[in-house]
């Protein structure tokens, strides 16, 4: 049985690597992406911003701070995703089988293709065009699993490649820092510094039951996770153009304030539905269908985006523009098409960590109790989701409400 290989590739400071290739004079300079505002986020900084303090998603006030003198550029998500899909297209034309994990990093499982240093020798070759065709800084780390692999990844950087050696995993893994291991947050790094726990090699030599004591659930999976243990499959990359949802209403109204919270709610369930995925959408539809049957639909191009606050607006402005006809309506739709790979790090370019925040929390209740357990407070009776109550404190311009469960 031969033994497995998985590539993992990750492209260096990406956001700050396409304004370098496409401003030179960026080059060797300190350099943030993010929100320009008071209330900004980092979105992406460079290694000379780094050796300051500065980390992404810091707040740009702290970061600006740590280093007066770095070059603040707000960003441009459409010319990110350009890129991120230019890099895409080589590593699909090159590798059978691929993940794309976000924006930025990929997954390869290279296993059977060539004795390992064969496929050593073709992970660099497709490095070595990944640069030269897009021009960007990535780096690779190659061994028999994904987790020893993305470590391998953090410790080549910038802008180099390391492999792994089958047997060595231990051994590498040993000298690093807890906190290199994926899955361990601020939290779990703090409560194992707590209990004197630095290196990984202090993890590999704990007793597992000890680990599970302290952490719960978790705590068998980071030991693992230190000793280079790792079965997490490559999840095939498979690009979806998009997503939709409609509403049949058993009689057909003209209503506006139903018909426009029902458009809220979709767009809410569907914008929710893309951060789950990591995914982004920059084309965005409305559809009517009246009573008579009569079907239109209209749409827009926007940046790239899975915002609730810059969806739901765009939405409602373009059902404004589509009805017009006046008769009762017997169905609406709402369409996110054009999707791309991208998490919700994209739009710190415009948005507060106090945004940044409601929204992980809010997704984190929708995960935890269904994705219809908070809504906004302006679709209740437009959408038939039931009796919520519990308004969200301080939230504004958002308010929301919380089902009872």
């Amino acid at each position: 049985m031969k033994e497995s290989a998985i590539l993992h590739l990750d492209l260096d400071t990406f956001f700050v690597s396409v304004e370098r290739l496409l401003h030179s004079e960026l080059e060797h300079k300190p350099v943030l992406v993010g929100g320009l505002g008071d209330r900004g986020v980092v979105a992406a900084c460079s290694y000379e911003t780094r050796r300051y303090g500065v980390h992404s998603g810091m707040a740009m006030t702290v970061a600006r701070k740590l280093c007066p003198e770095a070059i603040v550029i707000k960003g441009n998500s459409g010319t990110y995703t350009k890129y991120s899909q230019q890099v895409t297209e080589i590593i699909q034309s090159q590798v059978p089988g691929f993940e794309k994990a976000s924006i930025d990093e990929f997954y390869a499982d290279l296993s059977g293709m060539d004795r390992f240093f064969g496929i050593y020798r073709f992970a660099s070759e497709l490095r070595q065009t990944i640069m030269r065709e897009s021009g960007l800084p990535i780096s690779f780390g190659l061994s028999r699993n994904k987790v020893v692999s993305k470590i391998a990844t953090g410790e080549a950087k910038p802008n180099n490649q390391l492999v792994v050696s089958y047997g060595k995993e231990r051994d590498f893994l040993a000298p690093l820092s807890v906190g290199k291991i994926p899955m361990i947050g601020s939290k779990t790094h703090q409560k194992l510094l707590g209990l004197g726990v630095h290196k990984i090699q202090t993890l590999q030599e704990m007793p597992v039951e000890l680990l599970e004591s302290v952490l719960g659930k978790n705590g068998r999976t980071i030991w693992k996770r230190a000793n280079g243990i790792d079965d997490t499959p490559i999840m095939p990359f498979h690009e979806r153009k998009s997503i939709s949802a409609e509403r049949t209403f058993h009689r057909d109204t003209t209503d506006m304030m139903k018909l426009r919270a029902t458009l809220t709610a979709m767009t809410e369930n569907l914008a929710y539905q893309l951060r789950g995925g990591n995914k982004l959408t920059s084309c965005i539809s409305v559809k009517i269908r009246y009573s008579d049957f009569n079907t239109y639909s209209k749409q827009a191009k926007i940046p790239y985006t899975s915002a609730d606050h810059i969806l739901i607006p765009k939405i409602q402005e373009l059902f404004s523009q589509l009805y017009n006809r006046r008769l009762l309506i017997r169905l609406i739709g709402v369409k996110f098409s054009d999707l791309a790979g991208g998490n919700y790090q994209i739009n710190l370019f415009d948005d507060s960590q106090e945004m940044l925040s409601l929204y992980n929390s809010l997704d984190g209740i929708r995960k935890r109790f269904g994705e219809h357990s908070v809504m906004r407070a302006s679709t209740i009776g437009g959408t038939q989701v039931g009796r919520m109550n519990n308004p969200f404190d301080g939230a504004p311009p958002m308010l929301y409400a919380h089902r009872q469960q």
